[in-house]
Parts: C-alpha cells; sequence; structure tokens
C-alpha cells in the first residue's frame, strides 16, 4: 500500500502546472542539447544551473533531470544523419545508424532510437524506483582492483568493435589509451605529453577528439571524394520501425535496458561505456557479425537503449549514497545542496515528495521526449536531402561552435581540426575510429585503478585474483580475447 501510496503523491507533485512546464521545457532543451554537436548535457546543466536558485527543489532537479535524458534522446539524431555524435554516448551509434542513413533508411533508425530510448528510459526508472537502495550498496564493493579488471575487461571489446584487421584494431587502440595519458599524471601530479599546453594539461577532451575523428573525418572524406558531391537523393519512406526491425531489435533493447542501467549505477562515463558494451554484445550474439558497421538496425537500438538507461541508474549512488559518479551527477548534487538538500541514506525518507517527485517527472518526461521525437523524424529525414556543398559548411560551422562553447577555448577547436584529419588519413589507410574512443575513455580510469590497486596491495598481482569480483572479471577476459581465436580457427577450417 505503501507504494502506492508514493507513487501518488510523485504524480501529484509532478503534475503540478510548473512542474509539468519546467520537465517540458528540460526536455526540449535537452533534446536540442543532444541534437546540436558538441553541446552535451554537462555544459547545459552547468550553465543553466543558476537559473535553479529561486526554484523550487523539485522543480530544479525536475527540470536538470529532462536536460540530462533529453540530451541522450537527442544525441542519435546527428549521429544517424550526418555521423557526427552529438553526444559522447551516441559515438557507437554512428557505426551502423550513418549507414542505415545512406541507405535510405534514416526514418526508421531514428525510430528504433526514439522507441528503444522509451523503453529503455522507462525500464531505468522503474529499476530507479525499487533498486535504488541494494543496488547502491552493491555498488559500494567495487574497490580499484575491481574497476581495472572492469575497465580491462572493456578494452577486450576492441575485438568486437572493429570491422576489418585486428592488428590496424589494436594499433588503434594503443594510440588511444596514449592519447588518454595526456596531462596530469593522476598519483604524482606531474605533466605528461602536455609540450608547455595549459589546455593539455587537462587532458585531450573527448568531445574535440570524437568531432574530429568522425565528423571532421567524414567531411573531408566526402569533400575528397572523386566526381560529383555526395547529394542525400534517396527517397525517404518507412518513417516507423516496420515489423521486421521490431523483431529484430526486441531484444538488443531488452540486452541494452539492463546493460544500461547496471553500468549507469558505477562511477565513471556510464552511459559511454554502456552503450560501447551493447554494441560488442550484440555483434558477439548475431548471427551476421561480420555486417555491423554496414547499416545494422541492432547497432542502433541496443546501444541508444543502453545509454538512455544508464542515465537513471546514476542517479542511485548518487540519492541513496550521497556519491556522485560523474560530472553530471556532481553537477545535481551541487543543485541539491544550494537548497539545503543532502543527498545519501536519509533522503527519501526525509524528503518524499521530492524523490517520489523526480520519479513520476522522468516517466512523463519520457513519454513528452516519445511524442516530441517522432512527429520531428520527417525533419530531420529531410536534412538528408541536402546538397552536400550546402550541408558541410553547416557541418563544421556546428562542430566548430560546439567545440568553443564547451570551455570558449581556441585550443581545442585545434584540436577537434587535427584529429580530423588525421582521422581523415587513417580512413584512407584503414584505420577504424571506435576503439581509439573507447581505448582513451577507459585508459585513464584503468591506469589510475591500476596504480591505486598497487599502492593497496604493496606492490602484489595476487590482490587481483583473490578478491572474487576482480577474479570474475578478468577470468571473462580472458574468455572474450580466446573467442575469437577459437572462431577464426574455425572458419579457417571450415574454408578449407
Amino acid at each position: 500500500m505503501d507504494f502506492f501510496t508514493n507513487i501518488a503523491l510523485g504524480f501529484s507533485v509532478a503534475l503540478t502546472p510548473t512542474n509539468l512546464l519546467f520537465c517540458f521545457l528540460g526536455s526540449v532543451v535537452g533534446t536540442l542539447v543532444g541534437v546540436l554537436p558538441g553541446l552535451g548535457p554537462v555544459g547545459a546543466i552547468a550553465f543553466l544551473l543558476s537559473l535553479t536558485f529561486k526554484m523550487e527543489p523539485a522543480t530544479a532537479i525536475i527540470m536538470l533531470a529532462g536536460i540530462y535524458y533529453g540530451a541522450m534522446y537527442g544525441g542519435s539524431t546527428t549521429s544517424i544523419l550526418v555521423n557526427i555524435p552529438g553526444e559522447t554516448a551516441s559515438v557507437v551509434t554512428c557505426l551502423d545508424g550513418y549507414r542505415m542513413a545512406r541507405q535510405g533508411r534514416a526514418g526508421a533508425a531514428l525510430g528504433i532510437s526514439a522507441f528503444g530510448s522509451f523503453i529503455a528510459g522507462t525500464f531505468g526508472v522503474i529499476g530507479l524506483m525499487f533498486l535504488a537502495p541494494v543496488l547502491g550498496r552493491a555498488a559500494l564493493r567495487f574497490g580499484p582492483p575491481e574497476y581495472f579488471a572492469l575497465t580491462l575487461t572493456g578494452l577486450t571489446l576492441v575485438a568486437y568493435l572493429t570491422q576489418g584487421s585486428m592488428l590496424k584494431a589494436l594499433i588503434m587502440t594503443t594510440l588511444g589509451l596514449l592519447a588518454g595519458s595526456v596531462g596530469m599524471d593522476p598519483i604524482s601530479g606531474e605533466e605528461r605529453f602536455t609540450f608547455g599546453s595549459l589546455t593539455l594539461r587537462d587532458g585531450l577532451g573527448l568531445v574535440p577528439v570524437a568531432m574530429g575523428l568522425f565528423g571532421i573525418a567524414e567531411v573531408l572524406e566526402n569533400l575528397g571524394a572523386t566526381g560529383t558531391q555526395s547529394i542525400y537523393q534517396t527517397k525517404i519512406k518507412g518513417l516507423l520501425p516496420n515489423a521486421k526491425d521490431w523483431r529484430d531489435s526486441g531484444w538488443p533493447i531488452a540486452r541494452g535496458s539492463v546493460i544500461g542501467f547496471l553500468l549507469g549505477i558505477l562511477p565513471g562515463p556510464g552511459p559511454v561505456i554502456a552503450s560501447f558494451v551493447s554494441y560488442a554484445m550484440e555483434k558477439r550474439m548475431s548471427r551476421y557479425p561480420e555486417k555491423f558497421g554496414t547499416g545494422m538496425i541492432e547497432g542502433v537500438a541496443g546501444p541508444e537503449a543502453a545509454n538512455n538507461s544508464a542515465t537513471a541508474g546514476s542517479f542511485i549512488p548518487l540519492l541513496s549514497l550521497g556519491i556522485p559518479t560523474s560530472a553530471i551527477m556532481a553537477l545535481f548534487m551541487g543543485a541539491l545542496m544550494i537548497h539545503g538538500i543532502q543527498p545519501g541514506p536519509l533522503f527519501i525518507s526525509k524528503y518524499p515528495e521530492l524523490f517520489w517527485g523526480f520519479i513520476a517527472s522522468m516517466y512523463i518526461g519520457n513519454a513528452m521526449l516519445l511524442v516530441l521525437n517522432l512527429p520531428l523524424i520527417g525533419i530531420w529525414v529531410r536534412v538528408l536531402k541536402t546538397p552536400y556543398t550546402i550541408l558541410f559548411p553547416l557541418i563544421l560551422l556546428f562542430c566548430l561552435v560546439g567545440v568553443y562553447t564547451l570551455n570558449s577555448n581556441t585550443t581545442e577547436i585545434l584540436i577537434m581540426l587535427i584529429f580530423g584529419i588525421a582521422g581523415f588519413l587513417l580512413r584512407r589507410l584503414g584505420f577504424e575510429g571506435a576503439p581509439f574512443i573507447l581505448a582513451m575513455v577507459l585508459g585513464p580510469v584503468m591506469e589510475t585503478s591500476l596504480r591505486q590497486t598497487l599502492l593497496i596491495s604493496r606492490g602484489s598481482f595476487a590482490i587481483f585474483y583473490t578478491r572474487p569480483i576482480c577474479a570474475v572479471l578478468l577470468a571473462l577476459t580472458i574468455l572474450f580475447l580466446i573467442f575469437p581465436l577459437f572462431r577464426g580457427k574455425k572458419l579457417v577450417t571450415r574454408a578449407d
């Protein structure tokens, strides 16, 4: 009975005219933030945080949450249409979503992305509602050894992300790890590979690098194509997923929802890692893994579900333990503390109207985003008919504005352009960008966790197999590494 009473309390808070209005505004702003390349939710929330000072606490958290999960919805749009990840978690969507668009199936890709996001977002809210206390405590069992093992497992996903040579994928992974090491040493504080640059002291920004490797490189590749420039003249049809698309996407959405929610609880870039893990799992489980990267709808449905589900999971440590697991969660914590509210174990019991109102607003916000995004699919798809001579200056403008507005730093524009040129040349040589991005994201976490672990164990590596969770993760890593070898041997045997 208490459960239904709490739900009723939550909807009574969320359905007030003021909270409904700010839930809608947050969802719209979040979608725009996701659609515009480079304008991620961190920058948007930080920029709008000052506007929440005079708001009621429930109204403030409802609006900021709308921006967060709205950006996850909108991030897939530019990934699918112009091969630029509108949000970092949508990098993986470029791999198959953009290929679907080039095949005249942009509507289906955007549609399954919207529906998958809605389903996963709803699942995440339900998980947040029921499992916040339990899963929040479980996340505390992850120490530095477990995080090192988890990131090492993540790096084995290279085997499933690559479309070409495994050797080239490993080279890109190594380069990604080197790129992730740029900046201040996490233990000693010494500078590494900064060359006296103040910008590089904070490391290479993920957004400039990703937009260079995917966006700028795509523009250069199209401009460098022989013959007439690429103009999207294909007939647009099937704006909604058909029955076959749903059959292909049902299980990927379900698996992505679960994976995203569980990984969202862990500290770090949960939605980013969740989307990579989901993509790797779908490729591993597919009967046609070689077709991934050529326009498989499973490669869109799974990762998009994962990153949206992860947004709900990331609130669990914050609200139940008072531990922010990412920069975005730190901003949410700051928004609550501005109003004199301390998130933690007593948060739900002390502020039931705030917690349950927030939960109810996420239900409402996900429904708003579904209603808002589906009618706009036709508008976004029309971008495909734009002549590339008109489209590429706009793409470059969005990239330049998006990167500059992050920190108002012109050096990051230079970094984006350098990686754009490098990405173009690497594409011509058959190297892919996805392994580089994955290694760059996981590298700093892996290094810090390894060095902390060795400090704890006084240099002994025995700690990795004496801790159960760590031992299981390392065993999975070995299996992930061995399986492609057996699969390759099996294929060779069949060919003989």
